[in-house]
């Protein structure tokens, strides 16, 4: 299977961009695919390129030439620029490009990494520079150079502004905001992010009402996820995102079709726990690709990781949470449970991960 999957090139991810700052000038490496820039796509919470009204626009540009490309982005500059944020101080700061790097064409079915520099002049003033560029453009992480492992790295989404980065040293963060901004990213990655792992956790709670079946799916889940995330996280473990996206949609059709044939509300069997254990592997998998799109920091590695993995499982159990106020506390005890709200609702959790399988595999 893993050999006849074909990669996205839909899939929307954050930008990279490796800034430094002098006396008198920013650079700005930029490396991200700049087809959906031109095309003035709209990335704000966009998950998928083929869902936006411009999609023909970008697919077009994704089979143009080197030169092409270059051409089309140097035309629509303008705009593009216009939605960069550089500010020095209360001075607004003008985006120049000093060079553009885009690769030949190759497999159109893997998105095109482009290397934009971007340069502006800094006014006299020694004031410290802040970057961010428009909510449309999607997320961005931001990396001050030159400051070795505890130099500020951040994802910044929304439109929002880095921290400002100073001329003469660099800007660094302290453990605990570090640690902060990973729970926060590792639990917006399950709400409201993640539908595809809430729609696994969902299966996991029409399995069983019962607290105790549900803890011991929830632990085997958990640790297994766990384990995949850190081993990815160190580069011990790579799995293509186009074998981990299609197989982890296939696990949201396994529980889902299992609660349907076998579900129960007394045990849960060995069994049902190894399974679950497997699909925590490759959800690991998944969660480890937000964090290679982000970047840890290398010196709060580890921290970073802790946080994020934190964050994950606050978000779980806050789906966890939600489901039993909404459907066990108030009808759980009816004899109509299952057939009424569990058996359907398992239906509809199969339905949506065989068409992302679908999807993810020929689309």
């Amino acid at each position: 299977m893993g050999l006849a999957l074909p990669a996205t090139a839909h899939e929307v991810r954050p930008a990279v961009t490796d800034v430094t700052v002098s006396a008198e000038t920013i650079e700005i490496i930029l490396r991200a695919p700049i087809e959906p820039l031109i095309a003035g796509m709209d990335l704000a919470g966009l998950e998928d390129t083929n869902l936006s009204p411009l999609s023909d626009r970008y697919d077009a540009l994704r089979v143009a030439e080197p030169a092409e490309l270059e051409a089309a982005l140097r035309a629509a500059w303008p705009e593009i620029a216009a939605r960069i944020t550089l500010l020095a101080g209360g001075t607004r700061l003008d985006p120049q490009i000093a060079g553009v790097s885009v690769p030949e064409v190759g497999d159109i079915s893997l998105p095109r990494d482009s290397e934009l520099r971007i340069t502006a002049a800094l006014p006299p003033d020694g004031t410290p520079v802040q970057i961010g560029w428009d909510a449309s453009f999607g997320s961005v992480v931001v990396r001050q150079m030159g400051g070795g492992a505890d130099a500020y790295t951040a994802i910044l989404a929304g439109g929002n502004l880095s921290t400002a980065l100073p001329r003469a040293g660099f800007a660094t963060e302290g453990a605990l905001p570090v640690f902060a901004r990973f729970v926060v990213s590792g639990f917006e990655h399950i709400i409201p992010k993640g539908l595809d792992h809430i729609l696994f956790v969902l299966g996991l709670f029409y399995f069983a009402m019962r607290l105790g079946p549900l803890l011991w799916q929830v632990t085997a889940f958990t640790l297994a996820h766990t384990v995949t995330l850190a081993l990815a996280s160190l580069k011990i473990v790579n799995v293509p995102a186009t074998i981990v996206e299609p197989m982890i949609a296939a696990s949201i059709v396994y529980v889902a079709v299992e609660n349907i044939l076998g579900g129960k509300t007394e045990n849960v069997g060995r069994a049902r726990v190894a399974v679950v254990f497997g699909f925590g592997l490759l959800h690991g998998l998944g969660f480890a690709s937000v964090l290679s799109d982000v970047g840890l920091p290398e010196g709060r590695f580890v921290i970073a990781l802790i946080g994020f993995n934190i964050g994950v499982e606050l978000g779980q159990l806050a789906v966890i949470a939600i489901a039993f106020l909404l459907f066990a506390m108030p009808f759980g005890r009816q004899p109509w449970y299952r057939s009424v709200i569990a058996i359907p609702a398992s239906f509809l959790i199969a339905g949506i991960g065989a068409w992302w399988t679908f999807e993810r595999v020929f689309l």
